[in-house]
């Protein structure tokens, strides 16, 4: 076992102490050695321009996000520049982000900023919580990244860079556990700007280095302490991955509707566009009803197959 390597449990989280507290901090400078310039970590971004950020970049890449978030910041600065729109125009300018429906959060995020929040974002976790569209992560990353203030930020990289250097694990499970979180929590520095530093620290590192399929142990601050790499790093092979096909699949024909009622100015004959004549019409109103049912899309007229925004 290498040098330094704590004892690894699984029933209970380790406290803090001075050896975790060293390895946050060679993570914090490797952050400032090696992290990425993006927008939404300028220092003169607003909260709103964060918060954007961090609903564009679920499960969205970032080099997918930075062009449409620079168009969404230009043309909506401000939640209330975004809440006096309507949702069809958000989800317009969503274009091919993918999951549609976190426009349509937004949307209603900013129409509830305005009408609660005198159209600023607030920066308590507790009325962060009660906006649409914000859960525990979110609201953890606007504290931590908008106002610099100390919260247990814990996405999927954040996992994974904590649970391979501290408990040896592969990947993290599918849900998060109350030793996790714990774990998680008595990580975080005490100061708010030392918290903050590490929650965009340790998800830089996990989107870098310690990725899901290759972990580049090498470029590691955490290699010479690691419990995983210690252990051989086992697990790794037995990673799920993506098998199912994504032409014919629900998830692609609700994009194709989509595409073309954002491509329209007006109501659209869907059932007879001949873009979408390949699609079975079982599957074709299948997916109408689930955008429908999302509030993604209006009926104009059902007997005629029409739809819009």
């Amino acid at each position: 076992m290498m040098e330094g390597v704590p004892t690894v449990s699984r029933n209970a989280p380790m406290p803090a102490t001075t050896e975790d507290a060293s390895r946050v901090d060679a993570v914090r400078k490797w952050f400032h050695e090696a992290g990425r310039e993006l927008p939404w970590r300028d220092g003169g971004t607003s909260p709103w321009g964060v918060l954007v950020s961090e609903i564009m970049l679920q499960q969205t890449p970032v080099v997918r996000v930075e062009p449409v978030w620079h168009a969404w910041m230009e043309r909506w600065p401000t939640p209330a520049a975004l809440a006096a729109s309507t949702q069809a125009d958000a989800i317009r300018a969503w274009g091919r982000l993918g999951y549609p429906r976190r426009a349509k959060r937004l949307w209603e995020c900013a129409v509830a900023l305005v009408e609660r929040h005198d159209g600023e974002v607030p920066s308590t976790l507790e009325e962060l919580r009660t906006l649409p569209g914000i859960g525990d992560y979110t609201a953890a990353a606007v504290v931590s990244f908008a106002f610099r203030g100390r919260a247990t930020v814990l996405d999927t990289n954040v996992r994974r860079v904590i649970g391979r250097a501290w408990r040896g694990e592969a990947l993290p499970a599918a849900h998060q556990t109350v030793a996790e979180r714990a774990l998680a929590a008595s990580l975080v520095p005490q100061d708010d700007e030392g918290a903050a530093d590490w929650a965009a620290a340790s998800m830089e590192l996990g989107a870098l280095v310690c990725t899901a399929r290759v972990a580049r142990c090498d470029e590691c601050p955490l290699a010479s302490s690691c419990a995983w790499l210690a252990a051989g790093r086992p697990g790794l092979a037995e990673a799920p991955r993506r098998t199912q096909p994504w032409h014919g699949t629900d998830r692609q024909v609700r994009g194709r509707i989509m595409a073309v009622l954002r491509a329209a100015s007006s109501p659209v004959n869907v059932t007879g566009h001949a873009t979408l004549e390949d699609v079975e019409p079982g599957q074709l109103d299948r997916c109408l009803e689930g955008l429908v049912e999302d509030g993604l899309v209006t009926v104009v007229s059902a007997d005629r197959g029409t739809y819009a925004l």
